[in-house]
């Protein structure tokens, strides 16, 4: 017989999310409590394998008797707390934030970033062309992955996910200060001559298209990437015996690139180098 651990209750919250009584367990985010609750609030740089950053600032809602707007992906949900997700205050502050978003960084490959910026009327326009904050060719210096750091926001992800959160690699971090800051391997080396191991755990986790499979960039160079034409297919790894499972994004019968599902009790949406990117054998038509 199977046992399953039901582990230690959570005491239930009771406070107030836009003039609604809610509940929500001993523990749980302000973003949690709004999800479950059915409320939209936009989010980049929060990750749900990841302890949140704070970076990106668009989840940020109003709570009484706080000074400042406070982040919902961090902010733990208290007894008796007032908070307003709907303001004028906070969708302003979105609003600008998605504005110096857009017009610092290429985010034509971040999920629902444009419907975001229609609904909170932001015109990254506005402060023109001389805003980019970096102007140069993608990085390809391997088969397996592209770094494009035009499409970089700095949320951090990546390097939590290659170090002590996930992969313990510790192959990436964030160097220089200012507008000069950016995700770097030491010396600032071609991927190849560096610590990377390849499992693109970095890649699962980044939120615009920063990092992504070299099949997907070349894919999308060629305007041949067609997400509604690709099918979704999850099976187990058979490289080993651990067991992680393996979501196949398939398109006009070949694999274009593999991710993992994130509630995974094994992998939690992480593998290695012959999970994420060893299936060319698999449409081997030699």
């Amino acid at each position: 017989m199977t046992v399953t651990p039901l582990g230690i209750p959570r005491r239930l919250l009771e406070f107030t999310l836009d003039g609604e009584p809610v509940r929500a367990p001993e523990g749980s985010t302000i973003l949690d409590a709004c999800r479950a609750a059915g409320k939209d609030v936009p989010t980049l740089c929060e990750g749900d394998t990841l302890t949140p950053k704070n970076a990106c600032r668009v989840c940020v809602v109003e709570v009484e008797g706080s000074r400042t707007l406070v982040p919902a992906c961090s902010r733990k949900a208290e007894a008796g707390m007032e908070v307003r997700t709907g303001t004028e205050r906070a969708r302003h502050s979105r609003k600008v934030v998605l504005e110096l978003l857009a017009s610092s960084v290429d985010l034509s490959t971040t999920p629902r970033v444009a419907e975001w910026l229609k609904e909170y009327g932001a015109k990254p326009d506005r402060f023109g062309p001389d805003a980019a904050r970096l102007n140069e060719e993608p990085r390809v210096d391997n088969g397996l992955y592209v770094r494009d750091y035009g499409k970089c926001i700095l949320c951090y992800k990546c390097v939590d996910a290659c170090g002590d959160q996930w992969q313990n690699t510790f192959a990436i971090s964030v160097a220089g200060r200012g507008f000069g800051a950016r995700v770097a391997v030491e010396h600032d080396a071609p991927l190849t001559d560096s610590a990377c191991v390849y499992c693109g755990n970095c890649i699962e986790v980044c939120p615009t298209g920063a990092l992504s499979f070299k099949s997907e960039f070349d894919m999308r160079g060629a305007g041949t990437w067609d997400e509604s034409r690709q099918t979704r297919t999850t099976t187990v790894c058979a490289y080993c015996g651990v067991g992680c499972n393996l979501t196949l994004h398939v398109q006009d019968n070949e694999i274009v690139k593999v991710t993992s599902p994130h509630d995974n009790p094994v992998t939690h949406g992480n593998l290695c180098i012959k999970g994420r990117f060893g299936y060319q054998h698999v449409q081997n038509r030699d």
